[in-house]
């Protein structure tokens, strides 16, 4: 699931990205505001975790012009200004929710889940077949199984299980689960996918993650080997 950070302050910004990537989620980072509205309305994102004390434009603003263009990707306002003027003008502007600095990653993971929840990118549980992941809890199992995944192999299967029975290509992959900064070898996906295949198929005589060769992948239902 990948989330968009603004956060003008680099080291802050690059261990806010550390400790979210650490939770499994992909991390795309921006410095200023105007990078931040073309980042938004260019990309697909789960949720956006925006400062408010920005270059360029500063986040009320930011989020004001991507509410007034039709962006509903959920946003978090993550800032020093903590008055209840300041939190009450970011709500106003159409962020949906609001957290302080210092803050604790407990807290601020907790927080971007439930805001996810409540936006419905993310259920309690996603199934094909007998194959069930918990995207909160990033757990995995296979009928009363157990899988332990990597958190890269976690991403890959959570976007193939939510286009389930849909071939995805590689790039789309590379897009929803590496940052924007990822300038490699678009096989890579196909390293990881193996792994994968062999965490959650071959131990149980199954065939649901499909190679369409030339095309991408696609997750099935219940196909025994």
């Amino acid at each position: 699931m990948r989330l968009l950070v603004v956060e003008d302050e680099r080291r802050l910004a690059a261990a806010v990205k550390w400790g979210l990537e650490s939770h499994g989620f992909t991390v795309d980072v921006v410095h200023t505001g105007p990078d931040a509205l073309w980042a938004a309305e260019e990309n697909e994102y789960a949720a956006i975790i925006l400062d408010v004390m920005l270059p360029g434009l500063n986040g009320f603003r930011v989020c004001e012009s991507l509410r007034r263009t039709g962006v509903t990707t959920p946003i978090m306002m993550l800032t020093a200004k903590d008055g209840e003027y300041d939190q009450a003008e970011g709500l106003d502007t159409g962020a949906d929710d609001y957290l302080t600095k210092p803050f604790s990653y407990v807290v601020l993971v907790a927080r971007i889940r439930a805001l996810l929840r409540r936006s419905g990118s993310v259920r309690a549980e996603l199934e094909v077949g007998d194959l069930v992941i918990d995207p909160a809890a990033r757990t995995c199992r296979r009928g009363e199984a157990t899988i332990e995944l990597t958190a890269r192999e976690f991403a890959i299967l959570e976007c193939l299980v939510r286009r389930r029975d849909v071939v995805v290509t590689k790039r789309e992959i590379l897009d929803q689960v590496w940052d924007a900064h990822y300038d490699g070898d678009v096989n890579v996906v196909e390293v990881h996918v193996s792994a994968l295949r062999r965490k959650i198929d071959q131990p149980f005589g199954r065939r649901t993650l499909e190679t369409i060769r030339g095309m991408g992948y696609r997750l099935t239902g219940s196909t025994r080997a």
